[in-house]
């Protein structure tokens, strides 16, 4: 069994390590930190804490790093969770108010969590199958240019501007909204697919209405599937010097459907959850860890975290998800400004 100063002494090692990714030593925590013992006693319990299969060491090293284990024990037990300072707190308020629409938000709190764990940071949005049509609206730019808006009843607003081969008067194009309206509003996602496919094949629509539906019908099926933003990529380079480290979380990013699968197995809202290494169910997440949160919006459960190696900054990334999940929550909570 670990002792209380042998904890003390694992919490300190994997402070070291997140900050200097380097293996740590005896001599070092002595150096550091004041346990009141000689380095020959931190040896000891660390020898214990290597029985324990807490942490380990890598290759010849004469250091220690943290094993998997060590990490859950950490984050359960040891880490002091820090809340967000002022600044990170209006950072976050800033970045993310202003805006109701689920995926709007999501970038936008995604880019705000990159911004302040220095970490890849994802965001899960869910797919809309149960979502309804709620308007569509066809704009006019130029004669040959129109802008496409379908809007649900979760509030989810996708525009996409189209280049049309043939000239289309405003009248004929505001004909052609109200046709479209009559037929998909209040209709679920997947019926106004069905709906809009058979206006396509009506050749008394004209090639024009064809060109304006074919991009509808691919707005459309987009909401049908769930969604993974990511952002801070770049943060990795910046921050790991060991290119070894960074390749494994790279992988995990090229699988999103693995990401998409495993994050919205976070369902409790208001609470952090931590995949760490090898609890993750698939191979190529072994050497990576996951701090996610959920929260409830407008499209149903969706979620936020941060994704990083197993020597991440648990504390400041922890604060950061749940301070960022809290915020939407309470943004769709009260959707006012």
């Amino acid at each position: 069994m670990v002792s209380d100063r042998g904890l003390e002494v694992l919490r300190a090692l994997i402070l070291d390590y997140v900050e200097t990714s380097e293996p740590v030593g005896s001599k070092r925590l002595v150096e550091r930190h004041q346990f009141g013992v000689s380095a020959a006693t931190i040896r000891n319990d660390m020898a214990l804490l290597e029985e324990a299969e807490l942490i380990h060491a890598p290759h010849t090293s004469a250091g220690r790093v943290p094993t998997d284990k060590g990490y859950r024990l950490f984050v359960d037990k040891l880490a002091d969770i820090r809340p967000l300072t002022t600044a990170q707190r209006r950072a976050i308020e800033t970045f993310v108010s202003g805006n109701t629409d689920p995926e709007q938000l999501l970038f936008r709190s995604v880019r705000t969590l990159a911004q302040l764990t220095g970490s890849v940071a994802i965001g899960h949005l869910p797919s809309l199958h149960a979502a309804t049509v709620h308007r569509l609206e066809l704009v006019s730019l130029t004669a040959h240019r129109v802008l496409a808006v379908v809007v649900t009843d979760t509030g989810r607003v996708q525009q996409q501007v189209l280049d049309l081969q043939h000239e289309l008067s405003e009248p004929v194009l505001l004909r052609l909204r109200d046709v479209l309206n009559e037929q998909i509003v209040g209709q679920r996602l997947e019926q106004a697919v069905q709906t809009l496919e058979q206006l396509y094949a009506d050749a008394q629509l004209g090639q024009e209405a064809h060109e304006i539906i074919q991009v509808l019908i691919a707005q459309v099926l987009s909401n049908r599937d769930d969604r993974l933003v990511i952002a801070g990529a770049a943060n990795l380079a910046r921050r790991e010097r060991d290119f070894s480290s960074i390749y494994p979380v790279l992988e995990a990013i090229e699988e999103q459907v693995t990401l998409i699968r495993l994050i919205a197995e976070f369902d409790d809202e208001d609470e952090v959850a931590i995949s760490i290494g090898h609890e993750n169910p698939d191979a190529s997440l072994e050497e990576t860890s996951i701090v996610a949160s959920g929260y409830r919006s407008a499209s149903g459960n969706a979620h936020v975290g941060v994704l990083g190696p197993t020597r991440m900054d648990y504390q400041r990334n922890i604060a950061a998800v749940r301070a960022v999940a809290r915020y939407l929550g309470r943004v769709f909570d009260d959707p006012t400004p």
